[in-house]
């Protein structure tokens, strides 16, 4: 029984790239997440479903310029630097504005939910999703474990097919590949590419997505739970536009982006 190597065909991000990546998205989130902070500034008086609805347009107004941007200076950021970097943020609003008014069993769950969160989301963007090595394409292809062994043989004597957490060839051989033209290699499994982690959804990660999903779906739905008892106890809601508050407007605002989020994440 041979061993089977993994050589991994993707190219690390250089350092330089990855900071400006990282950059740009931080300040795409506290600009956006601002943008968003004006809803409830300005329509305090409107019902939730209305300020949802031109959240939703803030969020898309904010993609444009972000794209505009892209187009004209160069510079863009990381889908996945993006969702990190709003985690915690909703995060920093927690701690700072909602979680006074928020009951001790809500808080001990929330927080406990957000760092789990944070470590899967880690544990996501640098796992493997079952990376074999196969000849480079511009095209996204299906084939089988098999077919990518005969090809590899044909152009590459010396190379052979990775097996990572397989004792052997036989025993992946009909399984599905397919080739990421985002990372640049055939991925067992393959799901597909998910640009909010930054990798690849195949056959060694799938499980992890399935419970990162879970994941942000419940930890969005406490901290609309933790927003709501912040706006009750404070009645923000009840507020005129001039007298609601900069944590107050972020509370609203925050809230109406989870909602947000679990309404397209459900669909």
């Amino acid at each position: 029984m041979a061993q089977i190597k993994l050589h991994d065909q993707r190219k690390p991000l250089e350092l330089w790239k990855l900071i400006g990546r990282c950059t740009v998205s931080c300040i795409s989130v506290l600009f956006s997440q601002l943008a968003l902070s004006l809803v409830p500034r300005f329509f305090s008086a409107s019902p939730l479903f209305i300020q949802l609805i031109l959240s939703a347009l803030v969020l898309l107004v904010v993609v444009g310029l972000g794209r505009c941007s892209k187009r004209l200076l160069g510079v863009s950021g990381s889908a996945s630097a993006f969702v990190f970097f709003s985690i915690l943020f909703l995060w920093a609003v927690y701690l700072a504005v909602l979680r006074p008014a928020v009951s001790c069993l809500m808080d001990i769950a929330f927080n406990g939910a957000i760092t789990m969160l944070i470590i899967g989301l880690c544990s996501i963007m640098s796992s493997n999703p079952g990376l074999v090595t196969y000849g480079s394409s511009d095209e996204l292809v299906e084939s089988s474990v098999a077919e990518v062994e005969a090809h590899n043989r044909i152009l590459e004597p010396s190379a052979s097919v990775l097996c990572h957490e397989c004792p052997t060839e036989g025993s992946v051989l009909g399984r599905r590949v397919r080739y990421c033209r985002i990372c640049k290699g055939y991925i067992k499994g393959f799901d597909h590419h998910c640009p909010a982690f930054g990798n690849c959804i195949g056959q060694n990660n799938h499980v992890l997505f399935m419970v990162l999903l879970v994941g942000f779906l419940s930890t969005e739905a406490s901290y609309v739970v933790c927003s709501s008892q912040f706006a009750a106890k404070s009645q923000i809601v009840d507020r005129t536009r001039l007298e609601t508050s900069l944590s107050g407007n972020l509370a609203i605002s925050t809230m109406l982006f989870s909602i947000f989020q679990l309404l397209w994440q459900c669909l």
